[in-house]
């Protein structure tokens, strides 16, 4: 009977939104650069660099809006090394993500130890505050869950919408597309498939940013090194489960977060006193891994994903 009460209730269902909301920002920008034929490992260490630009922007005076043009400043830059090296270079795009994650994170300490040596706990922010939306706030169920949220919650979805109109329903998405499936057609209409792909990876590395900059400037007020906690690594498998469509990706962010959240009320009920916490932790990955094999045995990889281009050859 718990159970029952903790799916119908409104605010079950608005943690899992707001928990859902890094992981939407994240998963699209990923989607977008292995749609491009780039597998972008770099996501963990991007979210976490996103994140601590975002916080300290904010902190150093700048406005909310103002610290996540400063994280996603922060992915492009990113993105623009990453996309370096594995593009135009060639070099092997999982040794370069990996690299990249190393080196966000590493940096993002420094500098933290640098702007701040003597802090023991991290300064807060004001962060971003819940607004609700008129008349559609007031819905049952639906009104607390989706439209009594933060501005960032309703900027990833709409982010997500305009992304999937633009590889879809423009020339632009279509190049992506090919460069992803079949580069040397792209080439031979005389578009450039290394500044396609290189503009993906940037472009992508921005939103992974927004993602890490989510959990400073929205879900929390301040900045600490385990807040991104894996999130990269689950966004890289949300893209599979969603079969590198934004619209499935999303619903695959949202079932992972209500799995999340569902854990975390499981706690608190007769089930947690007699259940190791261990236990409720591990759930939602173990969910997201079933649904996850469930739903790759029918996905379709892009044909050209982590496939070097070199112009001229078959």
């Amino acid at each position: 009977m718990d159970l029952i009460d903790i799916l119908l209730s409104a605010s079950f269902w608005a943690a899992a939104i707001r928990i859902a909301s890094p992981l939407i920002f994240a998963t699209i920008g990923e989607l977008i650069c292995e749609r491009a034929g780039v597998l972008n490992l770099g996501i963990e260490g991007i979210m976490v660099a996103g994140a601590f630009a975002g916080w300290i922007a904010v902190w150093g005076g700048l406005p909310l809006w103002g610290g996540v043009a400063v994280a996603m400043l922060t992915g492009m830059m990113l993105g623009l090394v990453h996309s370096v090296f594995s593009v135009p270079f060639g070099l092997s795009q999982h040794v370069v993500g990996v690299g990249l994650t190393l080196l966000a994170t590493s940096l993002t300490f420094y500098t933290y130890r640098v702007i701040l040596p003597e802090v023991s706990s991290p300064p807060k922010i004001t962060a971003f505050q819940p607004y609700e939306i008129p008349l559609l706030s007031d819905l049952p169920l639906v009104g607390p869950a989706l439209f009594s949220q933060t501005p960032l919650t309703y900027a990833a979805f709409v982010m997500a919408g305009l992304t999937a109109l633009v590889l879809y329903r423009t020339p632009l998405g279509l190049a992506v597309r090919a460069a992803g499936e079949n580069p040397q057609a792209v080439a031979a209409q005389g578009l450039s498939v290394t500044a396609i792909r290189m503009g993906a990876v940037v472009v992508g590395s921005g939103f992974m940013a927004i993602g890490g900059a989510f959990l400073t400037l929205s879900a929390f007020d301040s900045f600490f090194f385990d807040m991104v906690n894996g999130r990269g690594w689950i966004c890289i498998a949300l893209v599979v489960f969603g079969a590198w469509k934004p619209g499935k990706a999303v619903l695959g962010a949202i079932l992972f977060a209500a799995f999340d959240a569902l854990q975390i009320r499981l706690q608190q009920t007769g089930i947690g006193a007699v259940v190791p916490y261990q236990v409720f932790l591990m759930m939602p990955y173990i969910l997201s891994i079933l649904a996850l094999v469930v739903m790759s045995r029918r996905a379709e990889i892009p044909a050209a994903l982590m496939v070097p281009f070199n112009k001229g050859e078959r």
